[in-house]
């Protein structure tokens, strides 16, 4: 019996180096292939005047799609039909959400420098971090400032979960709607091209709504009640 007890405790350790290992092995494959393709992108930019505005464009659409993809997995895992769903499990999909969390970061500071240190963009440092401080489409600048520190606002009230009251931290949470709008609206106004990403933009916007309709038309009076308990 304490044989059997001992291999089942190796078994159980064994599990998270298997995983550990894994997500090593992600990490450097993903790092890897993201080296090659910034180099490649590097390489066909080199010389070009136009090369900060494009990488700093490229990097705001892909925070914006990440942003996206976070408040629809953060309606996902606060829907009241959530214990429903099994695959992933709960763990896996709030680990999940913090990961789009991060990248959601990491994209749009690089947005904001690139653009920032780009002479020829017309933000500077004053439209990056001042309401109103850019050059270039001061309104459209400022609403992609203001979303982009209420979205980190709720995040870091997020990251405070287990030392604020559920009922203190989880309105404020629900700021990253917010944000998702003004960003909404940075995209769509802010860019010179965004003509050609406006069905982009009206899809993506299209499918918040629908799952925000979807969340909230199946909340009862229960889960109200419920969604203070901590």
């Amino acid at each position: 019996m304490a044989a059997g007890v001992t291999a089942r405790g190796k078994s159980v350790r064994a599990r998270p180096s298997v995983r550990l290992l894994a997500l090593v092995l992600a990490t450097a494959v993903s790092a890897a292939v993201t080296m090659a393709i910034a180099g490649r992108i590097a390489t066909s930019l080199a010389g070009n005047r136009m090369a900060p505005w494009i990488v700093g464009r490229a990097a705001g659409v892909t925070a914006y799609l990440l942003l996206v993809a976070l408040v629809m997995l953060g309606l996902v895992l606060s829907h009241p039909w959530r214990v429903r769903i099994t695959r992933p499990n709960s763990g896996t999909r709030i680990r999940l959400h913090i990961s789009l969390a991060a990248f959601t970061v990491a994209f749009t500071a690089l947005h904001v420098l690139v653009l920032a240190t780009d002479r020829y963009a017309g933000v500077g440092w004053s439209g990056a971090l001042l309401p109103m401080g850019a050059e270039y489409r001061p309104v459209a600048t400022t609403l992609g400032l203001v979303g982009f520190w209420s979205g980190l606002i709720a995040g870091v009230t997020a990251g405070l979960a287990g030392r604020l009251a559920l009922g203190i931290w989880w309105p404020i949470h629900k700021v990253s709607g917010i944000s998702l709008i003004l960003v909404w609206l940075h995209g769509v106004f802010g860019g010179g091209d965004s003509s050609a990403l406006v069905p982009m933009y009206l899809v993506t916007g299209a499918l918040v709504i629908l799952l925000a309709v979807g969340r909230y038309s199946a909340r009862t009076a229960r889960d109200h009640r419920t969604a203070l308990v901590p």
